[in-house]
């Protein structure tokens, strides 16, 4: 057998130094690589600059991630922390490129730090890259209630309890954040799953900021996606489970042409559904960042986006059998018996909460993440103006601020917060945006009164758009040119407190004054609500949803009414002492229609 062996490979040989000799296959020479032209690229993956660690140890450990390539041959590979080497690479599988996925370094302290890469190539060329990041002391929840935050930077971790989930697939990271340097992104059948036992509460809210990104073009399952889900095993169809007795299921999927959001919840029997419809539809081809939340208690629950609420229904409680999972960007693995699979958009800034968020707390976490107040979207047909004055004077439509005159306030509204009137304080717009044939106005007030006395110091401008009045150019303060524009304005009546509207065509002014019926005791502090209608045939006065006052009126002119004023006649309807109003105000709107009483009185009952 041996000799068998020996006579095949003897034969080998001879068949390849023949076909050497024959030039059948060519003889191995050098190649040039050529010129070292560049330096070393370096790459640092992790940390980044301006990376915060948090965790519960006072001494923890980075990641430190890295990639290195060069045009020729790389030399050496240094890196340090805070100036100090702690790794060092000069052979290389790959001579042109290095890549490290796993550089612990165990002796991270809290403070500043820095972590520097250098590479050298053959012809000692080097690159340096430097990034500082932070350690910074554990996270404290930063809002009643608060059980999960995830800012995703960089890490799954949830920053209130220091646990990490369970990562499905291979979701990554994006550059694209709303806080901080990075948000989760989406991959194909890639989620997180924690244990859903800790957030089993009888009230849970969730806010969260989303940039949907559609992976599937066409409007069907590929546009269907699980969000937030936390639901019970479907043992009658393990392959496409829908039990939707339990728990909650947040998800997406199409609707009119857009992107529709949707909330499930069960109580134990059976399932809610709480589906705004065209209000809960965004459009996905505009890739934005948008604000999400939902709030679930043992009596309703309501679903948000960007602030405003969107769909609201009863619901007699959550149930949690069996719902033990929080999936987060899936439906999977308890909710895919409609194909709601793996989320592919960017996700950032989430939080859940054993407790019913208010829309006040959703608007203002929104406003202190976003840096800015949120878009607003109207809540009613025509409605141009609306300011609810939580905390803020801005204009939510136009998101314009105002000129502020004093020192206005904030108190307790009829809905959150309210404006606080304050002596010689109030807001002004520019108008132009007002400045329409058809114009109504509604708001609350709660009247309050500084003098006591029935003269002047019960008099006040509420809403005034007028013309200056050239007529009094040697007493400026004494302005008075009803001509143009209209006054909303308050005077003592019949010991009581009465409100008037006076418009103008261009000519002459009309008065709309519901005598008593326009009256109120403004001994008695409580919420009123206030309307009126403007039109080229018409003006009407309503208080509390009934109307005190309907006058002829041959329509508006708004020459030289450039300026709107809020709670006070000042600059440009002083001459009748109608200054400052202390008072509070809550949601002012305005609109470019004429409101009719059943849109007055359905405003009411939704502010009420």
């Amino acid at each position: 057998m041996k000799t068998y062996f020996k006579i095949i490979f003897l034969a080998l040989m001879v068949i390849l130094i023949n076909a050497c000799d024959q030039n059948y296959i060519d003889s191995i020479s050098k190649v040039d690589p050529g010129p070292d032209e560049s330096a070393p690229q370096v790459t640092l993956i992790y940390p980044t600059n301006g990376t915060e660690i948090s965790l519960p140890e006072v001494i923890s450990s980075v990641n430190i991630k890295f990639e290195v390539s060069d045009d020729i041959e790389i030399g050496t590979v240094k890196v340090l922390y805070d100036g100090t080497e702690i790794a060092s690479y000069s052979e290389f599988n790959d001579y042109r490129r290095l890549v490290i996925d796993t550089l612990m370094y165990y002796n991270v302290g809290y403070g500043e730090h820095t972590v520097s890469v250098v590479a050298t190539d053959l012809d000692n060329k080097s690159t340096t890259v430097e990034v500082d990041f932070e350690k910074v002391p554990p996270y404290v929840p930063k809002y009643p209630g608060e059980v999960l935050y995830m800012p995703f930077e960089g890490d799954f971790m949830n920053m209130v309890s220091f646990e990490v989930p369970t990562v499905v697939g291979n979701p990554g990271f994006s550059n694209e954040a709303l806080g901080g340097l990075k948000s989760y992104m989406g991959a194909p059948n890639s989620y997180l799953t924690f244990s859903g036992e800790e957030f089993q509460s009888d009230e849970i809210s969730a806010i969260f900021w989303m940039k949907v990104r559609l992976s599937d073009p066409a409007p069907s399952y590929g546009q269907r996606a699980g969000i937030l889900v936390m639901g019970p095993e479907d043992p009658e169809h393990p392959d496409a489970p829908n039990n939707r007795k339990n728990g909650f299921r947040f998800f997406r999927e199409p609707g009119g042409g857009l992107m529709q959001f949707k909330l499930n919840a069960g109580n134990g029997e059976a399932d809610t559904w709480f589906d705004g419809g065209a209000d809960a539809r965004i459009d996905p081809s505009i890739e934005e960042w948008r604000h999400f939340a939902f709030t679930i208690s043992q009596t309703e629950a309501k679903v948000y986006i960007d602030g405003q609420m969107v769909k609201e229904g009863a619901f007699s409680g959550i149930d949690w059998t069996g719902c033990d999972i929080l999936s987060i960007m899936s439906g999977a693995p308890r909710f895919t018996g409609w194909n709601h699979w793996s989320d592919e958009s960017l996700l950032d800034e989430l939080r859940i909460f054993d407790r019913a968020l208010t829309q006040d707390e959703i608007q203002s976490i929104i406003t202190e993440e976003s840096g800015k107040d949120f878009t607003y979207t109207p809540k009613y047909e025509g409605e141009i103006f609306y300011m609810p004055f939580e905390e803020t004077f801005l204009e939510y439509v136009s998101q314009t601020e105002p000129t502020v005159s004093g020192t206005p306030g904030y108190a307790d509204g009829k809905v959150g917060k309210a404006y606080a009137g304050a002596p010689e304080s109030y807001l002004t717009f520019p108008s132009d945006a007002l400045q329409n044939n058809l114009l109504s106005a509604a708001f609350w007030m709660k009247i309050r009164l500084t003098d006591p006395e029935p003269t002047y110091g019960q008099r006040a401008g509420i809403l005034v758009m007028g013309p200056p009045d050239t007529e009094n150019e040697n007493y400026p303060d004494v302005q008075n040119n009803r001509k143009s524009g209209f006054r909303f304005f308050r005077e003592p009546g019949g010991g009581l407190m009465q409100f008037k509207l006076n418009a103008g065509n261009g000519t002459a002014d009309t008065w709309v004054d519901g005598g008593e019926a326009a009256r109120l005791d403004p001994a008695v502090e409580e919420w009123h609500h206030f309307a009126f209608s403007i039109s080229g045939k018409e003006c009407l006065v309503y208080i509390d949803g009934e109307v005190v006052k309907q006058s002829d009126f041959t329509g508006i002119d708004w020459t030289g009414c450039d300026i709107l004023t809020i709670m006070s006649g000042d600059p440009r309807f002083t001459g009748w002492n109608h200054w400052s109003d202390e008072s509070l105000l809550d949601e002012l709107r305005f609109f470019n229609k004429v409101l009719t009483q059943a849109d007055i009185q359905q405003i009411i009952a939704d502010e009420s």
